[in-house]
């Protein structure tokens, strides 16, 4: 691995302009026929510009954040804790949960009196799902809410952007499964719908699972399937001469295969953060056994400024420009007339007014309309309550006659019974009477 170039001027001046002004403030030098190139006869003092902007950038502090995409269990902690070299507290998340989750956490870190607000945000449960259809959505729906944050801050009246906490999301670390044959369908998917937004670099998770030479087949076989789906992956810069040539030369080893470990083990003398095996030690830091030195030299030592560029100047600005247009601004008018933001405005406003009368004429119809719906509903209802409730009083009524004269039959039953009763037993008694009569007779 080459060394680390120096910070040449026209870094530490990129560097410090970029924090500072927060990536959105531009100065701009006029090249036009009526600028003159002067020589100064002595010396003035504004080249100490760049020392008071590093000052400035180093006492204000940088922010920094990742975006880790993949499966559970891919070991997304471990590299996060080897690549800061210390341990985030992480809670081991399951293979259970119904849908992707965006889990954000912030940290401060300090090295030679710089501060980092480093923001890691894990997607816990990716790739568990049976239907992984729309699993790429809850995280294109997190970047895209924290680009809104930023341009709503930035349209305030009264906007803080220096003292802003920026939660763009500057690189997604994104984790390939090292199968060694080729890409699943959910990472291009995925990849596809996300280079637009964010800075990816696709990296190969447990590279010592898969030999040197499936290893090397399985990186150009990851190449050739992005270029082919046209997925457009972070390119190192080369237009820096003072990092043209290890920016391009590590543009050929991408993906990085790399691999994790927060453990030391003892090689001979010293201690290395390594894997022990049965067979022997992986070495997280050796370029022969893994790219990890390779992934930290690229990322934190040498290109974090350019993600962070990369990041406002094209996906925010890309983001910010369809926002914009979306609500009606432009740059010029359709005959190159200068354009009128406050006539804009107005006009918008206008436009959006009636269309909001005209949603409310249509919903007052639709309320009035649905009114006389269940208005005849309920009359119907009323009907046939009515014609029930007339032919439940017929039947009653027919019924209540047929109980008289069945009553009226009854009664007259019995007093035809009564009455056969009361001859009955007239006749029993003259019968007996009769018969002591002849008893009496015939003793005499």
């Amino acid at each position: 691995m080459k060394p680390y170039p120096p910070k040449t001027k026209r870094q530490i001046y990129s560097l410090s302009l970029s924090i500072v002004h927060a990536w959105f403030v531009r100065i701009e030098f006029s090249q036009g026929n009526d600028t003159r190139t002067l020589s100064l006869s002595g010396h003035v003092g504004f080249d100490s510009l760049p020392d008071q902007l590093v000052s400035k950038s180093v006492q204000n502090g940088f922010s920094f954040n990742i975006l880790c995409v993949g499966e559970t269990g891919i070991g997304k902690s471990t590299l996060m804790n080897t690549l800061f070299n210390t341990t985030f507290e992480e809670e081991e998340a399951s293979h259970f949960h119904e849908r992707v989750l965006l889990r954000p956490r912030k940290y401060t870190l300090q090295e030679s009196n710089v501060d980092l607000q480093l923001t890691i945000v894990d997607t816990v449960g990716f790739g568990d799902q049976v239907n992984k259809e729309e699993s790429y959505k809850p995280i294109v729906d997190y970047i895209d809410a924290q680009f809104e944050n930023f341009l709503e801050e930035e349209l305030k009246i009264k906007r803080s952007l220096f003292s802003y906490q920026d939660t763009r999301i500057h690189i997604c670390l994104y984790f390939i499964t090292p199968t060694g044959h080729s890409l699943k369908s959910l990472d291009l998917v995925t990849m596809k719908k996300l280079d637009s937004k964010v800075n990816i670099i696709p990296i190969i998770a447990k590279a010592d699972t898969v030999s040197k030479n499936e290893l090397q087949k399985f990186k150009i076989k990851i190449m050739s399937e992005l270029v082919s789906n046209g997925v457009q992956i972070y390119q190192f810069p080369t237009d820096d001469e003072a990092v043209a040539e290890i920016n391009a030369s590590m543009n050929a080893h991408l993906p990085f295969a790399v691999i994790g470990s927060s453990e030391e083990v003892q090689i001979g003398n010293k201690m290395v953060r390594g894997r022990q095996y049965p067979w022997g030690v992986v070495q997280v830091e050796n370029e022969s056994h893994c790219d990890f030195v390779k992934l930290r030299e690229m990322l934190i030592r040498v290109n974090m400024l350019d993600l962070r560029e990369q990041t406002h100047e094209r996906h925010y600005e890309l983001y910010r420009r369809c926002k914009l247009e979306e609500i009606g601004f432009k740059d010029t008018e359709a005959d190159n007339e200068p354009f009128s933001l406050q006539e804009t405005y107005v006009a918008k406003r206008r436009e959006f007014i009636g269309e909001l009368q005209l949603k409310e004429e249509q919903m007052r119809q639709m309320f009035v309309n649905k009114v006389k719906e269940t208005e005849a509903e309920l009359k119907e209802k009323e009907r046939e309550l009515q014609d029930r409730f007339e032919t439940l009083k017929r039947s009653h009524l027919e019924q209540k006659k047929n109980l008289e004269e069945q009553r009226r039959d009854l009664e007259e039953q019995i007093n035809t019974f009564n009455r056969r009763k009361v001859a009955a037993e007239t006749l029993q008694s003259f019968q007996g009477s009769m018969g002591s009569r002849k008893d009496k007779e015939k003793k005499t």
